[in-house]
């Protein structure tokens, strides 16, 4: 029997009551993706759920919580020439799958496909679309969308075969910002990353605010400059930190993060290539434009 064509990853944790939504509405797609749900050491019963409700969903369950991590789990256990990332509170629209795959199929070289994000029963537009759409970054002739070197975790597809590439998601990182390395190191290794708006997911957060997602952010914004950035910059957006420590919680915390992982991610550090680190800089300076415009 062939792989198929394209099929899901979710990585879940406690969120057992949107995981059934998210399930269903995949369920439903015309497209028919399997589904590989990893599990990352849920207590609130998500396994005896999957295993009564979706006996079609395979599951990967794990003995601790890996964060990201476990989205590199899904994708080894998902033999899919593509892979849709959804988290336990977002879906896909009809049809986008089989967008991202025409696309992918007519760009050999297009690692990942960055979607268009509708948030909420609103279904507002994520402000992150406006960015990705408008990159200053100068596309690859024939790139089917504006190239990024960023996108939303819930809302992206890739090749598995770039995704393994250049080893997924960065087990240093755990969670929060993860997805800005994951593209640096595609691009870095010559796949293509560009926003296609015709694919489009939706997402559905919980009200409830994530209380260390800043501190999360933060710490791994530093880590990525550490193990990918030129020393001058690492040591700015340290001193930053260290700047901003006494004033803010969310910084204090995530400078004591930084600390114990300094030395692997000094290991680990590998420059990205010129032309990976120019783009990375018009980004920079068009963010700071817009933050001080």
């Amino acid at each position: 029997m062939s792989a198929p064509l394209v099929g899901v990853v979710i990585a879940t944790r406690n969120r057992s009551s949107s995981l059934v939504t998210t399930l269903d509405r995949l369920a439903s797609l015309p497209e028919r993706p399997p589904v590989t749900v990893v599990d990352n050491a849920s207590t609130d019963g998500t396994s005896e759920l999957l295993a009564d409700r979706y006996p079609g969903v395979d599951v990967l369950r794990l003995p601790a919580n890996r964060g990201a991590l476990a989205r590199n789990d899904g994708v080894l256990a998902l033999p899919a020439r593509y892979v849709a990332f959804s988290d336990d509170d977002s879906w896909w629209e009809p049809g986008s799958l089989a967008a991202a795959v025409e696309l992918m199929e007519a760009n050999p070289r297009l690692g990942l496909v960055a979607a268009r994000t509708l948030v909420g029963p609103g279904r507002a537009p994520d402000p992150l679309n406006t960015a990705l759409a408008e990159s200053p970054l100068d596309p690859r002739p024939g790139l089917p969308g504006p190239a990024v070197l960023g996108f939303l975790g819930c809302a992206a597809v890739a090749r598995r075969s770039a995704f393994l590439d250049v080893g997924g998601y960065h087990p240093l990182l755990f969670f929060g910002a993860e997805e800005t390395l994951l593209a640096y190191d595609l691009a870095a290794a010559g796949w293509d990353v560009c926003y296609a708006p015709e694919v489009t997911a939706v997402h559905h957060p919980a009200a409830d605010p994530r209380a260390r997602r800043s501190t999360l952010v933060r710490r791994n914004e530093v880590l990525t400059s550490w193990l990918r950035r030129p020393l001058p910059v690492a040591l700015r957006d340290t001193w930053r930190l260290v700047r901003d420590a006494p004033g803010d919680r969310a910084a204090w915390r995530a400078l004591a993060q930084l600390a114990p992982r300094l030395p692997a991610a000094l290991r680990g550090r590998r420059m990205l290539p010129a032309e990976v680190e120019a783009n990375v800089r018009r980004l920079e300076r068009l963010e700071h434009g817009h933050a001080t415009g």
